[in-house]
């Protein structure tokens, strides 16, 4: 199958939802190819960004799962096709 690479950016407005976030990107460890999260501690926001390479209804799963978090957003950005 074929693979996409993009960005998924996650903004975690509820500290509280950092479990289940982790527990997901766990369940989809091997499509990750690299994570990188800075607080924010001014504002009480956690920001994320998850580089991965998977099928793309594999990636949009795992962002629309993240996104129904309470307290969580995420966008998706794909690299251009080639």
């Amino acid at each position: 199958m074929e693979t996409r690479t993009a960005i998924i950016a996650i903004i975690l407005k509820n500290s509280d939802a950092a479990e289940a976030v982790n527990a997901l990107l766990h369940t989809y460890a091997d499509y990750i190819i690299g994570r990188m999260g800075i607080p924010h501690r001014g504002r009480g926001l956690n920001l994320i960004s998850i580089a991965i390479d998977a099928p793309q209804d594999i990636i949009n799963t795992l962002a629309g799962k993240i996104g129904r978090l309470s307290g969580v957003e995420a966008k998706t950005v794909y690299a251009p096709n080639d």
